[in-house]
């Protein structure tokens, strides 16, 4: 049988220039992108909400979504513009072997402070990571900001101060430099160690880093951004633990997060391996719902762990990383390809993966539509669930509270929702519900603030580059 490595060894051909084709595939996922965004900006010039919605939602509270959503669509528009460009300054100016080697100098220059094991390729990635960590996270200041200071702040959601803001980037800089350490050396040994086999090797260790973060993140990462406090004694804590209870969900804490010092987003969600979980909620999701609202979130949440979707997107991440790597492992040794990119004696498994990683970007825009689709209808069926346990009315009711106060994008256009959405919008799930309007629940004294869906719609990220 042929393998992979050897069909696609017709790929390691001086004759092509990688470098052009990286950067064709780079812009060309610009322009899509950007239409994307173009045809969702039209959407939010729309003059008034969708029809299943109408009774819902005031015009005032309509008007303040719309802007909101426009607003985010440009800066969306800028954004990706700014990064095409600093994309293209990194392929014009071969500005990474000249950071790679750069971070070889500085390896060598600090050597006699590192154990001896600690030499070689694998420390110069961890360099390169670090160093490219910290002047992309320089480079987006001012886009994040503008972000935060700016936008957000216009419509009343951002409650972070300058120190706050400052002290997170430092911490994540940190915590790229202390967690993506081994993570990155354990890539490399593997694909160093196994050859070409490395690809069930490489899942597997995978498989095991996500293990550990799900037991890591809660209890060791997160507090070193917000303060966890224990849920008060009261109706809620009463509330929740009888549907936990009635649910058989292995609910160890109920905790509280203080979100409302960063924004006024919200959220709530559990985290833990299957055995023993708990419920973290935002001050600002409390604040602002009723008990039987907040308990209808969470009946959405724990349907999401009763129907097991978390072991099958965890099974579905597994199937993307086997294509992944079945894939790179052709392009692991392509000399032409390192070749193209000024690795003239050296062929540096990090670059190998970065490059590889811009190749594939037509693929991944086809994964991302299928992986959005399996989400959606994860979300349709744990609102279903919700139903189920006797929460309609009041998970609908909560749904649309949230849209209001989070001035969410009540119109998406089918096609740019399929590519960023991996929730529906409100009124699909409202459809899907069942859901008949009673009393109008958006109203014009809707402050332009409030928190984040919780699982509403997730709105399309920021691009970090």
């Amino acid at each position: 049988m042929v393998s992979i490595v050897d069909s696609l060894s017709f790929l390691d051909n001086p004759k092509i220039n990688w470098k052009l084709i990286i950067a064709g595939f780079t812009i060309g996922q610009y322009v899509f992108e950007t239409y994307l965004d173009y045809r969702q900006y039209k959407v939010l010039k729309n003059k008034s909400p969708p029809a299943s919605i109408k009774a819902e939602v005031d015009q005032a509270t309509f008007d303040k979504s719309q802007k909101y959503s426009r607003s985010k669509a440009k800066f969306s528009i800028f954004s990706s513009t700014f990064g095409l460009l600093q994309n293209l300054a990194i392929l014009r100016f071969d500005f990474l072997p000249r950071l790679w080697n750069k971070s070889g100098s500085i390896m060598n220059a600090i050597g006699f402070l590192l154990p001896k094991f600690m030499g070689g390729s694998i420390t110069q990635s961890i360099i390169f990571v670090f160093s490219f960590s910290v002047i992309s996270t320089i480079v987006g200041l001012p886009l994040s900001y503008y972000s935060n200071f700016v936008l957000e702040e216009k419509y009343g959601f951002n409650k972070q101060t300058i120190g706050l803001w400052i002290s997170d980037k430092l911490k994540g800089i940190g915590l790229t430099l202390v967690l993506g350490s081994p993570v990155i050396a354990g890539v490399l040994k593997i694909i160093d160690h196994f050859g070409n086999s490395f690809i069930f090797y490489l899942m597997g260790f995978f498989l095991f880093v996500n293990l550990v973060a799900m037991t890591i993140v809660p209890t060791l990462i997160m507090p070193l951004f917000n303060k966890f406090t224990p849920l008060e004694d009261g109706e809620l804590k009463t509330a929740i633990e009888a549907l936990a209870s009635s649910q058989k969900f292995p609910l160890q804490k109920l905790q509280v997060i203080d979100g409302s010092k960063r924004s006024s987003h919200s959220n709530a969600y559990f985290t833990g391996l299957p055995w023993s979980k708990q419920i973290v909620l935002f001050d600002t999701l409390i604040e602002h719902n009723t008990t039987d609202e907040t308990v209808a979130v969470l009946a959405h949440e724990i349907g999401h762990w009763r129907l097991n979707h978390i072991p099958k997107m965890i099974a579905m991440q597994q199937a993307h990383f086997f294509i992944i790597f079945s894939l790179f492992s052709a392009f692991v040794n392509n000399k032409s390809l390192y070749t193209s990119f000024g690795f003239y004696n050296q062929q540096p498994i990090l670059i190998g993966l970065m490059l590889f990683g811009d190749i594939l970007q037509p693929l991944e825009c086809v994964l991302t539509f299928v992986q959005n689709l399996v989400s959606r209808k994860h979300e349709y069926d744990a609102d279903k669930y919700a139903y189920d346990c006797g929460y309609s009315e009041e998970l609908s009711r909560s749904l649309i509270k949230l849209s209001n106060k989070n001035l969410s994008s009540m119109n998406a256009d089918w096609l740019y929702s399929s590519f960023h959405y991996s929730h529906p919008i409100l009124p699909e799930r409202l459809t899907a519900l069942g859901y008949v309007s009673k009393t109008k629940i958006g109203t014009g004294d809707l402050k332009p603030e409030g928190f984040e869906e919780v699982g509403v719609v997730e709105e399309k990220p920021e691009k970090q580059d």
